[in-house]
């Protein structure tokens, strides 16, 4: 599906859905357009190849997923991969969308594969925000980027709730479905932090300036975006440390909880291996035993193992192994 947003001097803002739009669009300098490629058709593929004239490898690019963000700059145009984020109802599992933006003079050309929060939310804005959207495609572009980057916190705070639970089961009910927990959510915040920290950089170049095609009066904008980024980076490092120390209590907790099932049957043999002894030594089938005919033999064998598990029990609780 394709969206063209265009704002005109003159005719102000106008949303179409035909390739013949972007031509039009194109050829008209009073014109600034946005278009949104939402799973597009062949037909509209060709937007890329045959009107706006994006080098080839930026196409291939765009039609195929990256597992990193990225920018380049091709004189023109530049072309920025980047990274959004969604969770579902387990917080340890995290989804990631990649986004496409190419960035021109009077253009801003967004590809993405399903719906895209940051994209949507923008769009919903233009019929009433367009004079300050669609004045510049580089306002347009800075107010999907911050969205983007806004996005992210909330899934920072369901991480946070996420871990503190994590926390509370290690401590009162650990369980191999814990463990299970805990290393998807590892997985998952490794995987954060690797886009997250190609995705630092990124916005760490556009803040510096470093592209032409960014004005000088527009890298402050990009810097805030950047400094609110930063703050998912340091909070996705800090929750990794945080689920590698849950980890570490797991396996703590589960050690501790065999070691004392390990201690208990230790002491219940331990009080078990004289009582056997009695009952081994009674037991023997010799001729000349005393205690064979003796009436009360029976009564005086339990009795003597009774006192000697007691016995036995009494100084373990006095040493305070029990």
């Amino acid at each position: 599906m394709i969206v063209v947003h265009t704002h005109h001097s003159d005719h102000g803002y106008q949303r179409f859905e035909t390739v013949q739009a972007v031509k039009d669009a194109l050829a008209d300098e009073k014109c600034i357009f946005f278009v949104d490629l939402h799973d597009p058709t062949e037909e509209e593929k060709s937007v890329m190849t045959d009107i706006l004239s994006f080098h080839p490898l930026t196409v291939e690019d765009v039609l195929l997923d990256h597992s990193l963000p990225k920018v380049e700059d091709f004189g023109t145009y530049l072309y920025v991969v980047c990274h959004g984020v969604d969770v579902g109802a387990d917080a340890s599992k995290i989804r990631f969308f990649e986004l496409d933006l190419l960035l021109g003079d009077r253009f801003l050309v967004a590809h993405r594969q399903g719906p895209f929060r940051s994209v949507e939310s923008v769009v919903e804005e233009l019929p009433r925000r367009y004079e300050k959207l669609l004045r510049d495609p580089v306002d347009l572009f800075h107010a999907i980027l911050d969205r983007l980057v806004d996005h992210f916190l909330p899934l920072m705070d369901r991480l946070d709730s996420g871990i503190e639970s994590l926390e509370d089961e290690v401590l009162h009910r650990p369980s191999p479905r814990v463990l299970h927990q805990i290393i998807a959510f590892k997985r998952s915040l490794q995987d954060l932090r690797r886009a997250a920290t190609h995705q630092r950089e990124i916005l760490l170049r556009l803040s510096r300036g470093e592209f032409p095609r960014i004005p000088p009066s527009q890298v402050v904008y990009f810097r805030d975006v950047h400094d609110h980024f930063l703050r998912v980076t340091d909070l996705a490092e800090g929750y990794r440390e945080l689920v590698t120390s849950v980890l570490d209590a797991y396996l703590s907790t589960t050690s501790n909880r065999m070691n004392e099932i390990m201690k208990f049957l230790t002491l219940i043999s331990t009080v078990m291996l004289p009582l056997s002894l009695i009952a081994g030594i009674y037991g023997m089938n010799f001729q000349h035993m005393p205690e064979a005919r003796w009436q009360w033999g029976y009564p005086w064998a339990l009795g003597l193992m009774v006192a000697t598990g007691l016995g036995l029990v009494w100084y373990f609780r006095g040493r305070r192994w029990l």
